[in-house]
């Protein structure tokens, strides 16, 4: 890694002084940043490093930008010998200059103003005192847990919320729009196909349980995985499972499924005599759970005489959940095996792990029979064992956190 350094002599005594100081820090900033812009390799990681002095020059004014610029551009920006305002403040310029999420790790009482100024704030209760933990959003015994709060934790939990928030959208755009659908076949008479109560508890009770399951217990690969492949924790800050491209898709998919279960009900059941005498149940089979009991104490029998008995009722439930459920499956199979994403590959060869031992060379003729591309999208994602077994060359992944802020007090 590259470094550059900015520093200052001496402190500042006059204004001339600190005009010189000023357009000092200025030049090196420049002369870094056009060493920045000048490498070949856009890949190669620079460092930058600080002192104290030199920030409080880099943060006024028209140098501020300058500054800010050539920070962005680094992957490790160490500021030495800094006070607890300059912590807060770097954080706040770095956050509305990039924009990004930001987060603060400390263990002191000079760490407090950073860590309120973050978006993310991490405390670790250590020596110095419990002041940065009560100031913080995540407390910690010990610094090394940050790795397992973020790459375990972090990824985790982007997956379940996006996953719960898209079921959510699903199952309330195909309950809802049934509703609609009926409103245009009686001409808009203001009936409701359900009875008040299932609309009720429809999302506090009837579907609740799976919404929670999966906001709660989802994991798509393991920790231990997790920690193997860290480049996982990308798919959050890039918004892989909660783009527009996935809320539009699980829009329309609930329009499909809106489409089959209230299609396949009026135009299968209507027409069909379900009843033992001959004659047809089909507005009963629609209208009995919109009437409440005191309407019609008999209303609730046409379930037991009219639809339980008939088979055509319950093959029609299930067709209904397998046609519904058919675009998913579809969706899933067609990017699993030609579009795969990289927590696909990384299931699959965590399916390897469990089949094979590690050190089994099966295990790895196995992978070798993958396709050459899934395996280098999985090297890329951080796994170097591969890279070695293969004698291929490790494909530069992007880094985990794009800009390192470390403070020295």
């Amino acid at each position: 890694m590259k470094q550059f350094h900015l520093s200052l002599s001496r402190d500042a005594e006059s204004n001339n002084q600190v005009k010189d100081m000023k357009e000092d820090i200025l030049q090196q900033i420049e002369s870094s940043y056009k060493m920045v812009c000048e490498e070949r390799n856009k890949e190669a990681p620079f460092g930058l490093v600080i002192d104290g002095k030199a920030l409080e020059i880099a943060l006024r004014g028209d140098v501020k930008d300058e500054f800010l610029q050539l920070a962005v551009n680094c992957a490790s920006v160490i500021c030495c010998r800094v006070s607890p305002k300059q912590k807060a403040l770097i954080t706040r310029l770095v956050k509305q200059y990039t924009g990004k999420t930001t987060l603060a790790i400390g263990d002191g009482a000079n760490d407090v103003g950073m860590i309120q100024e973050a978006d993310i704030g991490v405390g670790i209760s250590g020596m110095e005192g419990m002041q940065a933990v009560m100031a913080s959003d995540f407390s910690l015994p010990q610094f090394r847990f940050l790795e397992r709060l973020l790459i375990v934790h972090g990824h985790w939990c982007y997956q379940r919320i996006s996953k719960m928030v898209l079921y959510f959208v699903y199952k309330n755009v195909a309950f809802g729009l049934t509703l609609f659908y009926y409103e245009l076949y009686t001409s808009f008479s203001g009936e409701v196909l359900y009875d008040d109560w299932y609309m009720t508890m429809f999302n506090v009770m009837l579907t609740s349980l799976p919404v929670i399951a999966l906001g709660v217990l989802e994991q798509d690969v393991s920790s231990d995985i997790c920690l193997q492949f860290p480049a996982l924790y990308q798919q959050g800050p890039r918004n892989v499972h909660f783009s527009w491209s996935r809320i539009i898709g699980w829009i329309l998919n609930g329009v499909v499924s809106s489409l089959v279960i209230f299609l396949a009900n009026i135009y299968i059941l209507s027409p069909t005599a379900m009843r033992e005498n001959g004659f047809v149940a089909d507005i009963d089979s629609l209208v009995y759970g919109a009437l409440p009991p005191n309407f019609s104490g008999n209303a609730f029998q046409v379930l037991v005489e009219g639809i339980g008995p008939a088979p055509l009722y319950w093959m029609i439930t299930v067709l209904v959940v397998v046609v519904s459920l058919l675009p998913y499956f579809i969706h899933i199979v067609i990017q699993r095996s030609y579009f795969p994403m990289d927590d696909h590959i990384i299931q699959e060869m965590e399916q390897c792990y469990k089949k094979y031992d590690v050190r089994d060379n099966e295990m790895w003729d196995f992978l070798i029979s993958l396709k050459k591309l899934a395996v280098k999208r999985a090297i890329a994602i951080g796994h170097v064992q591969l890279a070695n077994k293969f004698d291929l060359k490790v494909l530069q992944a992007p880094g985990i956190f794009p800009i390192t802020f470390v403070f020295t007090c």
